[in-house]
């Protein structure tokens, strides 16, 4: 076993993640693609391989938990990954939930590109992309719309908020926990926090923090 694939189980240990084989070998494909993508498109700033691991793949992997707690109980789940980029964390969550169907949303043409070429590379049905800015979209509302680090609360709830349904759920993947910012959340929009919760990402030296909003009221 590679020491990539030793630390991926390790993580989703770590994480309290039930990982096969195939899951883990799809996560590492995804690692692979992306590097040799990056040399032409620059999907990411991250060169080295480890780092790829731990940044998105182990951060993204960090939220699934919280995710499928929330969300229990519904047999299908359509999510949006907004401003995800080369698809983090929407593959990620698509390698790791069957049932669930992740659209990742971009304005840049070649990032959506890469998604939907991950798509069929990792042979996941449930995986789609949209080259589309969000305030754009007109498709039905869905159960969740995640972003990770993709604007502030506040901007992040007024262009993306009108695709969650009365059930669903705007969550934002965030570093530190910014007062400010949630403060202006609930002084420029319809919504509010409804609670935040500290993630632990295995392998990295930072904070990290998933914040759930709700509309007010």
């Amino acid at each position: 076993m590679s020491d990539s694939k030793k630390s991926l189980f390790e993580a989703a240990r770590q994480l309290g993640l039930e990982m096969s084989e195939e899951q883990a070998h799809a996560l590492l494909m995804y690692i692979e693609q992306m590097q040799r993508w990056n040399k032409t498109y620059n999907l990411t700033a991250l060169k080295n391989k480890e780092q790829m691991l731990i940044q998105h793949i182990f951060d993204s992997l960090s939220v699934i938990l919280p995710l499928r707690k929330k969300l229990a109980g519904r047999t299908t789940v359509n999510v949006l990954d907004v401003g995800s980029g080369g698809g983090l964390p929407g593959v990620v969550l698509a390698i790791m939930n069957a049932t669930w169907n992740i659209c990742c949303i971009d304005a840049v043409e070649k990032k959506t590109a890469f998604v939907r070429q991950m798509s069929g590379v990792l042979k996941l049905p449930n995986l789609s992309a949209q080259h589309i800015r969000i305030e754009q979209r007109t498709e039905p509302q869905v159960d969740l719309v995640i972003s990770r680090a993709f604007a502030s609360l506040a901007d992040f709830a007024s262009l993306a908020g009108k695709h969650v349904d009365a059930s669903g759920y705007l969550v934002a993947m965030k570093g530190h926990y910014i007062q400010d910012e949630v403060n202006e959340l609930a002084f420029r929009t319809e919504w509010e926090e409804a609670s935040h919760e500290t993630l632990e990402v295995p392998a990295l030296d930072a904070n990290r923090c998933l914040i759930w909003l709700q509309r007010k009221g």
